[in-house]
């Protein structure tokens, strides 16, 4: 009963916590817009900068937390006298962290040299588009839960088949210890080359210091619940931070979608279709905060990237609720047979 009555507590806490964070998105809104001559307080230079942070910290966040739920998947059962097999899968995953810093220098002396053949917004337009086809798939794994599941089951069998085969073969301890090394590699730098790709955008519009400090704030934020997890060995409410922070991906995405498209029609590769009603009455803080430009465009592209991302919702969930019909339509047959 107790029990009951806690997770209820947690439950109502979160729903005002999620209900106080959307009235304080809405008074800054409205005070942006009824007290500041609908402009931000800060220059555009410097509200571009803060909204980068804090899209970077979001994402950057997100995917530590999808890392950590994969490693703590892993580890799960690896206490008393088998503690000892979490030390090579968190080797495995510091690795990956090297192995993404190494990737994120590449990746700037790449697209470095590809700035001195082709013009500046052509890179910048490229670098967009990538970042949003990123963003799209991590949307598309968080709604979808069939691959997410299938994501955390292919590690873990991976894990089982390899204490199998130490438990009966004391030769393959090395086979073994190398074996979830690459576990906890590919779990920390698959979330890792997908942030590189993402940020490569955000640092030649604004340069490298916003990209640090937002990657700074989210590996802040997914180190306190690294340590909550693994040392206190607290449970977090994890499917509820995922939604959480799948809402608030799925508002960098509109933001980066309208970026993006603004940046391929100063490249010239898209046209510019003004719609003079709505740049009369459209306040300038919509564009530096939200990227809401009056152009066919750009609303077009962030209506586009919104179906997409409340599409795949929908067709995920049918296809799961299918699989559970199909699953328990078969059990109750066999359940007849015998």
């Amino acid at each position: 009963m107790s029990t009951t009555v806690s997770a209820q507590k947690r439950s109502t806490g979160f729903r005002v916590a999620l209900l106080g964070l959307a009235l304080l998105g809405a008074a800054a809104v409205a005070w942006f817009s009824l007290f500041s001559g609908g402009a931000p307080v800060a220059a555009p230079s410097e509200a571009g900068s803060t909204v980068a942070i804090v899209n970077v910290g979001i994402l950057v966040f997100r995917e530590g937390l999808e890392c950590i739920l994969v490693l703590a998947a892993l580890t799960a059962g690896m206490a008393g006298a088998r503690q000892w097999q979490r030390r090579p899968i968190f080797i495995g995953a510091a690795i990956g962290f090297l192995a993404t810093l190494i990737t994120w220098r590449i990746a700037v002396d790449v697209i470095a040299d590809l700035s001195h053949d082709v013009s500046v917004l052509a890179v910048q337009a490229a670098t967009g588009l990538l970042a949003v086809v990123v963003l799209l798939t991590v949307m598309n794994w968080f709604f979808h839960r069939i691959y997410w599941t299938g994501w955390i089951s292919l590690h873990n069998n991976k894990k089982r088949n390899l204490l199998e085969t130490a438990a009966t073969d004391a030769m393959v301890q090395r086979r073994l210890l190398w074996g979830l090394g690459l576990l906890g590699f590919s779990s920390l730098y698959r979330e890792g080359f997908e942030v590189v790709l993402f940020l490569q955008s955000y640092r030649l519009r604004l340069g490298g210091g916003p990209v640090l400090d937002g990657a700074l704030l989210g590996m802040g934020l997914a180190a306190v619940v690294a340590v909550l997890t693994f040392v206190a060995h607290r449970r977090l409410p994890y499917k509820r931070m995922l939604i959480l922070t799948g809402v608030l991906l799925g508002m960098v995405l509109l933001v980066m979608v309208g970026e993006q498209a603004q940046e391929m029609q100063l490249a010239g590769w898209l046209p510019t279709t003004t719609i003079p009603w709505l740049a009369r009455v459209l306040p300038a803080w919509a564009g530096v905060w939200f990227s809401v430009f009056p152009t066919v465009e750009t609303l077009l592209a962030q209506a586009l990237a919104a179906l997409a991302v409340l599409g795949s919702y929908f067709v995920a969930r049918k296809t799961v609720t299918s699989r559970d019909q199909l699953t328990e339509l078969a059990n109750s047959r066999v359940s007849q047979s015998v």
